[in-house]
This record gives structure tokens, sequence and C-alpha cells, in this order.
């Protein structure tokens, strides 16, 4: 037993629970939109990361390429006597002539260095001398632009060395480092520009996907809406159940569901038989007391008839209460054994056919399971077998195996009652199966029993199959059983 919380736990535990329902989407059609939006926003942003990524490193190969032609044009430099830089007279791009232009060239010796008229201004780094035939690329490094705010540019770097004309210095070598550098705002612009149009297209497009997202699950989630519907016009008893035009994944809901509507309405039914079989048998009762008081019976014959009759209709009550008290049939019943029950039946019954000497054997397989309720599983066997004792001469053969079974679905069941017995003739056969009838008049009992076989066989949606035993010779009696959902 679950111990009561106290009432400030209760209080407490209260506003989680609805914090908890509050944040936990009940529609699914809201549970996939928010699922699909959030991968989709995961998923933008990453490859909107990586794209930005990869174009920021083209953009940075480009400029680097760029800047190692103009060091192609400055290495070809001349040197004077003195060793002083001899630049290009015409400069690969016009902006190096032009002062904090923000494309710079320099030429490092080891006696000092050169530079464009574009470095005139701006504060730039130094660049140290570099082995013959290294290249180097770095950036963003820091500098003063020529208006005094701070920037950043990039610098290649070129090492070199520059030998003699063949005027007398032809064993003469000058190592040399060119460096060009270019303010990091046009890559900047670059980068800028084409961010803007990244995250635009890409938000226009996540647009389009979550719109297109939220028709795909409005037209995916059609069957279930078109569900609720059908269940909301049996609940108002417009409809008698669901339709069978479902897609396969909901196939197996909407049978359960019409399984379980007619499970209920044959319950119905049998409640409402019961009682109105009940109500018949007591007229008789009832009408003969009624005769007897009219026709001034004597005290004695009248007491003895009052306790006839009284005796009946408890008989006739306490019958038709216990068959209204049984559930019936159980739509999602656990899988019950077969031999326990019909051994236990077997042994009450060898008990009172014990002149008889009559012998019951069993084949039943060992897989075979009947889906349903204890009492009506105990009730089919009982009936079946006490007829076949009560008609047999020495012999009875239950033979239980598995039924059909659909793909996916569990195995129906087939049990089967022989006797050695004298049979049923066939055109009696629907004779003796109709309520209150017996094979011999001869022969006690009330003829309910079969008719107790066919309501249970019927509330399982079974079959009854009535012949003449080929191995024994006596009679048979087969029911069959459909597989379960």
């Amino acid at each position: 037993m679950t111990p009561a919380l106290p009432p400030e736990t209760e209080s407490a535990a209260a506003p989680r629970a609805r914090r908890l329902r509050i944040a936990q989407p009940r529609s699914l059609q809201s549970r996939q939109l928010w699922a699909a939006s959030l991968g989709l926003i995961a998923f933008l942003a990453l490859a909107g990361s990586a794209l930005d990524r990869a174009f920021q490193s083209a953009a940075q190969s480009g400029l680097r390429e760029r800047l190692h032609s103009y060091a192609l044009a400055y290495a070809n430099s001349d040197f004077a006597r003195d060793g002083s830089v001899i630049p290009p007279w015409d400069p690969p791009d016009p902006r190096f002539k032009r002062p904090g232009s923000g494309l710079y060239a320099q030429i490092v010796l080891d006696s000092g260095r050169w530079e464009s008229d574009s470095s005139q201004g701006p504060h730039l780094p130094d660049g140290a001398m570099l082995a013959p035939g290294r290249q180097i690329f770095e950036g963003p490094l820091p500098v003063t632009r020529i208006d005094g705010h701070q920037g950043e540019v990039y610098r290649y770097g070129y090492g070199l060395a520059w030998s003699g004309n063949g005027d007398g210095d032809a064993d003469r070598e000058i190592p040399y480092t060119v460096y060009i550098l270019e303010d990091t705002t046009g890559l900047g612009r670059q980068v800028a520009a084409f961010r803007a149009a990244l995250w635009r297209y890409l938000g226009g497009a996540g647009v389009v996907l979550l719109l297109l997202q939220m028709l795909v699950l409005r037209w995916s989630l059609r069957p279930l809406r078109d569900v609720i519907g059908e269940l909301k016009r049996v609940q108002a008893g417009a409809a008698a159940g669901m339709s069978e035009a479902h897609p396969r994944e909901l196939e197996p809901l909407t049978e359960s569901i019409n399984a379980f509507i007619q499970s209920e309405r044959e319950n119905l039914d049998r409640q409402r038989n019961t009682l109105a079989d009940l109500a018949h048998s007591l007229k008789t009762p009832l009408a003969v007391l009624r005769s007897r008081l009219d026709a001034d019976t004597g005290e004695a014959e009248l007491r003895e008839e009052v306790d006839a009759q009284l005796r009946r209709m408890n008989d006739l009550v306490s019958y038709q209460l216990a068959r209204a008290a049984r559930s019936g049939h159980q739509l999602f019943a656990a899988p019950i054994e077969i031999e326990p029950q019909a051994e236990q039946i077997v042994v009450g019954l060898e008990k009172v056919y014990a002149a008889k000497g009559v012998l019951c054997e069993f084949e039943i397989a060992p897989e075979a399971r009947f889906h349903g309720e204890t009492g009506d599983l105990q009730e089919l066997l009982g009936n079946l077998l006490e007829n076949a004792f009560k008609w047999a001469k020495s012999r009875v053969l239950l033979t239980v195996a598995e039924g059909a079974q659909a793909p996916g679905r569990r195995a129906g069941l087939v049990v089967v009652v022989e006797d050695d017995g004298p049979g049923i003739a066939d055109d009696r056969i629907a004779y003796v199966l109709q309520r209150g009838v017996r094979g011999d008049e001869r022969v006690q009992g009330h003829g309910i029993g079969l008719s107790i076989v066919q309501d249970i066989i019927r509330s399982y949606r079974g079959e009854l199959r009535v012949g003449r035993s080929q191995e024994l010779g006596g009679g048979r009696f087969e029911v069959e059983l459909p597989g379960g959902l």
C-alpha cells in the first residue's frame, strides 16, 4: 500500500507536476514540429558555421596568392653598387604609390629596409630577414593607420637572394626579404557581405522548410485526426465502429478498438439475454404456485409444492446469476495452460462416472494456450467432457492444438472432444444443440450444457462443429477459436 504524502508535500508536488505538464507539448503535432524545428535550426547553424569557415579559409587563401604575386613583382628589384634597392618603376598595383592606401610593400636588407610610398604615414610592424626560399603568411597583425586609428593587416613574406649582374660583382650576393602587407578591411568587407547573404538565404530556406514541415506533419498526422473523429462519432452514437480505411500502422489500434466495442456490446447483450431468460424461467414456477393457491390445495400438499418450486426457482436464479456474474471474453487476457485445467475436470468426472470405468486420454500440444477467462475455459472443457463421459462406453479423447495464425498475431486454438458412445445422427445435430434439449430424455440433465458451450464460443467469435469420431466411432465436438490481435 502506498503511504499518503503529507499535506505540505502534496502542495509542493502539485506545482511541480503542473510545471512539468506545461513544459511538455500536449499535441503530437506540436512535439513533432518542435523536434523538427530544433533539428532544422541546429542543422542550419552548423551548415552556416561550416560555410562561413570555408569561405574565410578560401578568402585568406586567395589573399595569400594575391600577396604572393605582388611579392614576385618586387622580387625583380635591382640593387645599386652601394647595396641600395632599385624597385620596379611601375608597381603591380597603384595603391602602392598612395600613402595609407592599405596595401604596403617592404624590402628588408641586412643594411636597412625599403618601403613603398603607401607605407608613408602608417606605423607598420617590423619584419625580420627570412632565409632564401622561405615563405610566411601571418596575421592579423596590429597596425596604426595613417589617421591614427588602430587596425590590422595580413602579411606575406618571401625570402630571396640577389646575385651580381656581371659587371665585376658576379660573386656578390645580397640576401633580402620582400614583405607585402594588406589591411584586413577589404577581407572583412567580403566576409561580412558573404555572411549577410549566407544567413539571409539560410534563414529564408529555414522558413520555407519549416512551413513545408508543418504541411508534411499535418498531412502525415491526418490519419490520427481521422481516428479521433471516428472515435467521437462512435461516442456520440453516430457510428457503430471504426472504419477499415486506415494506414497499416494504425490498423492494430482500430481493430483493437472495434474488438473492444464488439466485446462490450456482446457483454451487454449477454446480460440482457440472461435477465430475459431469468424472467422467462421464473414464469412457470410462479404460475404453478398461483394455480395451486387458486385451487384451494391442502396445506401439506401446498407446502410440498411451494418447497419444490422454490428449489427450482433457486436453481434457476443461481444458474442465471452465475452466468451474469461471469466477465465473459476479456480482449487482452493472459494465456492459460490447457492441461492443468483439463486434468482437474477429468479427475472429478472420473469419480462421478467411476461405475462406468471411462478412460480419458489427452493429446495436448505443449504450446497451445487459451487466451481468455479461466472460468470460460473450465465451463467449455467441463461441459464438453461431461457430455462425453455421459455418453461414452469406455473411452474419451481430448485433443488440443494451435489453430490458424496470422502474421504478427497470436495463434488460435482447436479443442476436440471425442467419445466411443452412440454418437449423434446428422439430422439431429441442430436439434440437440438447441437450449433445453437433451439427446435422450431418459438420461438425467437439463439440456443447457451445450448451450453454455455455444454462448462461450460465440463470445470468443469461435465455431462449434459436431459430427462423428473417425477414431472412436462416437460423438465428436470440435471447437475452433480464432487467433487474437
